[in-house]
């Protein structure tokens, strides 16, 4: 079996099981925020559900439209706050509370994620956990709602993608760029409810930054769910996150040597190029240089894909002795308080704030076109978030452009689409 195989096989109290079974899984974690819980609560409650299977194991963040954009998306927060008051929810994250920013930055930085956990969120993006070797994957509000009474959910087994990655990233290169790679290479629809498992030498290269960004965006080529294996470089992360420590994976974790995979995809990470992705589909992907000039009139920097702090520092790496382009808005989004706090602490705010940007709370506003950052018809914005869908960001008629953390700095700088290289 295969990594994802061997989580859902023990989730469902089984030896094994194989692709296209169908198994009801018990479940480690379950997140909502402020957009998929308040529906979900609403179908708890009508069907008189009671009380939550187990109050510790629901992680609840208002991050979307939070804080509060209008008197709607505070509606939607206040009945999310009440229902985690009524249920006595352990892990609700209120705005600006120590812990609290971007649901998928802030949950395995808070250390609720371990390796071989089964979790779901109601929310795409939820297979970001996967990089510390958890089963992790997006559902509806129907199922938050029924999973939040029940403490499991039913789940067909995915076939699996390996793939293999060598060598070692070049500068100005880091786990977006791989993503962008692999689903410019096989296409949005190329995982189809498959499990993409990450392996090979070149895994050690990559940090846990690079891991949690590449998983991320599984979602974004079909994907089920993407899973690195556990290494020194994940147990140095959980230890330092979770109380009391973690040093050792399950050793069931890992996949057989005679796993089956229904394909298997190579990389070199040292041939892989700064990749900036065009409208309207993140395999739309280019090279960077590869190109004509692009003007563009907005930078994001952040979101649940690239907000730590790792990021920050790579952001600031660039700014630091520049200037925004005449014209140009930028906006840095830190993932949580605590990336706030260390980037204020580093310095790297001043950086940002002397080069001309914004720096916003916590937040996913502008990923999803919500608030903070809304596009109008005809703008341009390169942005370090997952998603470049038509109206993504803003208007039908707006363009986005997705990259890495170092091609939007550049981009902020030069007013235009282009790498450090270029300045």
């Amino acid at each position: 079996m295969t990594m994802t195989q061997k989580i859902l096989a023990r989730h469902a109290g089984k030896k094994e099981c194989a692709p296209g079974d169908l198994i009801e899984a018990s479940l480690d974690l379950l997140l909502g925020n402020d957009i998929t819980t308040p529906p979900a609560i609403d179908i708890f409650e009508a069907n008189a559900f009671g009380q939550v299977f187990d109050r510790d194991k629901i992680a609840l963040v208002p991050d979307h439209f939070a804080p509060n954009k209008d008197i709607k998306s505070a509606q939607q927060c206040s009945k999310m706050r009440k229902f985690a008051k009524e249920q006595n929810i352990t892990h609700y994250y209120e705005q600006g509370q120590d812990g609290m920013g971007v649901e998928h930055v802030i949950l395995p930085d808070n250390g609720l994620v371990r390796p071989g956990d089964c979790i779901i969120g109601a929310d795409s993006h939820t297979c970001t956990y996967g990089a510390l070797g958890a089963f992790s994957t997006g559902v509806g509000s129907t199922d938050l709602a029924c999973a939040m009474a029940a403490g499991s959910t039913w789940f067909r087994v995915p076939e699996a993608i390996c793939v293999k990655l060598t060598g070692k990233l070049g500068k100005y290169c880091s786990g977006k760029d791989v993503i962008l790679f692999l689903i410019g290479k096989i296409g949005v629809d190329g995982a189809p409810y498959r499990s993409l498992e990450f392996m090979g030498d070149g895994v050690a290269e990559l940090s846990m930054a690079d891991r949690l960004t590449i998983c991320n965006m599984a979602i974004e080529c079909g994907a089920k769910n993407g899973i690195f294996p556990v290494d020194r470089i994940t147990l140095e992360y959980l230890s330092s996150r979770i109380p009391g420590g973690y040093s050792e994976a399950p050793d069931w974790l890992f996949p057989d040597e005679d796993a089956e995979y229904a394909q298997t995809i190579e990389i070199d990470l040292s041939q892989i190029r700064p990749m900036v992705s065009f409208p309207h589909l993140p395999s739309n992907t280019h090279e960077i240089g590869s190109f004509p000039r692009i003007d563009i009139d907005q930078v994001v920097i952040g979101s649940c894909t690239n907000g730590r702090i790792e990021d920050m520092r790579r952001a600031a790496e660039v700014l630091r002795g520049n200037h925004v382009a005449d014209g140009l808005r930028v906006i840095v989004l830190p993932g949580s308080q605590r990336v706030y706090k260390q980037a204020l602490k580093e310095g790297l705010l001043e950086v940002f704030v002397d080069a001309g940007c914004v720096v916003s709370a916590p937040t996913c506003g502008p990923c999803l076109g919500g608030y903070m950052g809304v596009l109008a018809q005809g703008e341009r914005c390169v942005s370090t978030t997952n998603r470049n869908f038509v109206g993504r960001m803003g208007h039908k008629e707006s363009e986005v452009y997705l990259a890495g953390v170092e091609v939007a700095a550049a981009s902020a700088v030069l007013g235009y689409i282009g790498s450090p290289e270029d300045l």
